[in-house]
């Protein structure tokens, strides 16, 4: 009986290194999923930034006001244009494809998606009188760094997390994800750093994004500071298809 249990504990254990390897080589799998190159009847603005080409599709060209958008991990920049062009029609809308995403040449990784992105805001700041900024999953934790570092009018965070490692933790907790983790896109950390108003929208039903990762970043911010709205009986994916979500943006940002 002794040997068998024996047996048994190796055999999980090696299980359990297996999967846990496999999990840190894989990492950016789960966390990257590149969307196609598609064509688009708006303008392209192209950065040069370590080497690659940025691609930033620029909507409703010409305001004053301007809006910064960053978007999920899986989300179209070329599919998602038309409808955020028509929600915004008073604000220049720059959508910035990642690295390896759309046009965009190179590899998408947390250092490098950051740097895009304080690229894009540098190269426009001077064409308007106020910027804000949104990101979506993913996208929110390049939005809080890009707040966190540039003068920000308003930040909209939609289904955002507190850090990539509390997610991945939540998710399996029988291993050491910080230890495991090389990306953090961690905004906890950085909201001491932002001043701006700050708008975050989640969903109801979210599957993807843990609740208590939301509520950990909600907790972090000032009240004065923050305007929080749920999303009812909508998730991950679809929260974008209650009118109250855009509604919600546009009475939060204001007027162009």
């Amino acid at each position: 009986m002794k040997n068998m249990l024996k047996k048994i504990s190796i055999v999980l254990f090696l299980v359990y290194v297996a999967f846990g390897v496999y999990l840190y080589l894989n990492q950016r799998h789960f966390l990257y999923f590149p969307t196609p190159d598609g064509t688009t009847k708006y303008s392209n603005l192209t950065l040069k930034v370590d080497g690659e080409s940025i691609n930033v599709i620029t909507l409703n060209v010409g305001h004053p006001n301007a809006i910064l958008y960053f978007g999920g991990n899986a989300e179209s920049m070329v599919g998602s244009a038309d409808y955020i062009a028509k929600q915004f029609p008073q604000f220049t809308v720059y959508l910035l494809d990642y690295r390896g995403y759309g046009k965009s040449s190179g590899v998408a990784g947390e250092d490098a998606l950051y740097k895009d992105a304080l690229k894009l805001y540098d190269t426009i700041k001077s064409k308007h009188k106020r910027i804000s900024v949104g990101g979506r999953s993913l996208g929110s934790g390049i939005a809080t760094y890009v707040a966190a570092h540039r003068e920000v009018s308003k930040l909209v965070l939609i289904t955002p997390f507190d850090s990539i490692v509390n997610v991945a933790q939540g998710k399996y907790p029988l291993y050491p994800a910080s230890l495991l983790l090389k990306e953090r896109y961690d905004s906890l950390s950085r909201v001491p750093m932002i001043h701006a108003k700050t708008l975050i929208i989640f969903a109801q039903n979210d599957k993807v994004i843990p609740r208590e990762s939301t509520q950990n970043l909600i907790d972090a911010f000032m009240e004065k500071e923050l305007e929080v709205i749920i999303i009812d009986n909508r998730g991950h994916i679809d929260i974008s298809s209650d009118d109250k979500y855009y509604k919600s943006v546009q009475d939060f940002i204001g007027a162009g």
